[in-house]
């Protein structure tokens, strides 16, 4: 995931509150933004999640803070996107909790004026976040592919590295994508080199 412009974001708003989202979604829309769904069951806000997709979502906090926190764990469970608390008053024990459950910040009723600016950083820490997860992914699938040829060649590490890399320049293949190949491929492979 790359970084995208901010400029008309597609966002989800969730509450228990029907009068919170009353008072969000024009604020969302002067900033303008589009909100696609105003949410205040648990049970509905994964689907809708799913089905949406959007660009961000915010999730106020109402009277209960576990309602707030299932809406959050929901989201984070099934959303692309990053989830931002939004708070009416201070509350340092629902952020430090709603941080493990996966918020990427917080913003206050009393700063709608900073909302965007908060919105534009989440969504640049957020691309990042994306773009780590996927590097991390992409070295344990070299590891795991290397480790595969060292096996099956008896061979050391770095000559397992450098077949992987020597196909990959041969047949104008990312390395990545050879190293998914090979992980794949060993599903198919007999348990030792030249058995049935």
């Amino acid at each position: 995931m790359t970084y995208r412009e901010t400029e008309h974001l597609r966002v989800l708003i969730a509450n228990e509150r029907m009068d919170r989202l009353a008072l969000v979604a024009p604020i969302v829309m002067a900033l303008g933004h589009e909100v696609i769904a105003r949410e205040i069951d648990v049970s509905d806000v994964a689907a809708v999640t799913v089905r949406e997709q959007p660009d961000v979502a915010l999730v106020g906090l109402g009277h209960s803070s576990s309602h707030a926190l299932d809406l959050i764990d929901r989201i984070v469970h099934e959303a692309a996107c990053p989830v931002i608390a939004l708070l009416h008053a201070r509350d340092p024990a629902f952020i430090k909790e709603a941080s493990k459950r996966g918020v990427f910040a917080h913003i206050s009723d009393a700063d709608v004026e900073d909302w965007q600016s908060s919105i534009d950083i989440v969504l640049r820490r957020f691309a990042e976040y994306h773009n780590l997860q996927g590097a991390f992914g992409r070295r344990a699938l070299t590891e795991r592919a290397k480790g595969i040829l060292m096996e099956r060649h008896a061979i050391d590490e770095g000559s397992a590295f450098e077949m992987l890399r020597e196909r990959s320049r041969n047949e104008n293949r990312k390395l990545v994508d050879l190293a998914g190949a090979v992980v794949d491929g060993h599903r198919l492979l007999p348990k030792e080199p030249g058995g049935p």
